[in-house]
């Protein structure tokens, strides 16, 4: 899907199209065919290879720069379900008259700029649009790490009450995405000191144009990121911390538990070792008496509750 949109000087954003393409538009390319990829890259002169980079979808976080253009290659959050979390590659090429963003799929964090938002960006202001995904991008990063701050105190309860597996599988789950989370921060963190270092390049003047408000923004940016990556320590720690006490918790009830089966096969042994004693075909004690079942059962029963007294005195119960 390819759409291009500009920002006018008041008023919602103005869609066009390829035939209608203006400098200073915003090319938003999502899941391309290799055609639109072509015509892309023909119109507005930026290398090929810059605008399949998103299409691996383990690339990792990077910047290149070319004579007339700057590609920026962020990894984005998304919410795959109510407790999955994944980080995808969303290319921004910025040029001397465009800016192009490049992702496998629709992400929140693209969809927060729409017509509905157009007073707060410019696409013709590409080096603070450029800087304006990305901060947006850090704030989703906060945000789903608070839904899994919830999550955790919600898995946490449960736990306490009944150690199911479902709760298990759910902690993993959140574990994951917190290693995802984190591999992206720490390698969107180089692409921002990198667009640091780049601010003070001469040769990036005519690309990234930046005033005080965009310097600003990308230190704002910087300091999200650096929240985001601070909390997903915090939290990768808080959850693989609970997920070794409650395997200890775990471990613990299976040992008591087979504590207490262990006790009670011996005193349930007692009694038919003491029947099988007077169960042999040989003369034995009690043979001719009457109430010798009862004085046999009475046998059994008193090493029975001895041998219970031990073994409660010995924990095992």
């Amino acid at each position: 899907m390819l759409q291009i949109y500009k920002s006018a000087e008041s008023g919602p954003l103005q869609e066009l199209s390829l035939k209608t393409l203006e400098k200073g538009a915003w090319i938003n390319i999502i899941d391309p065919t290799p055609y639109e990829l072509k015509v892309v890259s023909n119109l507005t002169e930026v290398e090929p290879d810059f605008l399949r980079s998103a299409l691996d979808d383990e690339e990792r976080s990077h910047t290149d720069v070319e004579d007339n253009s700057i590609m920026v290659l962020t990894n984005v959050p998304v919410c795959r379900g109510e407790e999955s979390y994944d980080a995808l590659p969303l290319a921004i090429i910025v040029t001397t008259e465009y800016i192009i963003t490049v992702c496998l799929e629709e992400t929140p964090v693209m969809a927060e700029f729409n017509e509905r938002t157009a007073k707060l960006f410019r696409t013709y202001k590409k080096t603070r649009f450029l800087f304006q995904i990305l901060y947006k991008s850090a704030t989703f990063y906060l945000r789903y790490l608070r839904q899994i701050s919830k999550l955790s105190d919600d898995i946490e309860v449960q736990l306490r009450h009944n150690m199911r597996n479902r709760e298990i599988l759910r902690l993993l789950e959140l574990q994951k995405g917190l290693t995802y989370f984190n591999a992206a921060l720490r390698s969107n963190g180089a692409v921002m000191d990198k667009l640091l270092r780049l601010r003070s390049n001469p040769a990036m003047k005519p690309i990234l144009k930046m005033y005080e408000e965009d310097e600003d923004l990308l230190e704002d940016v910087i300091i999200e990121n650096k929240q985001a990556r601070e909390m997903v320590e915090m939290y990768s720690k808080i959850l693989a911390r609970l997920a070794d006490t409650f395997t200890s918790i775990i471990s613990n009830n299976q040992n008591r538990v087979m504590k207490f089966l262990a006790a009670m096969t011996i005193i349930l042994a007692i009694p038919t070792v003491v029947s099988s004693f007077f169960g042999m075909n040989v003369p034995v004690p009690f043979a001719e008496n009457g109430k010798g079942f009862i004085y046999i059962m009475g046998i059994a029963f008193t090493i029975s509750i001895s041998s219970a007294v031990i073994l409660w005195r010995q924990d095992m119960f």
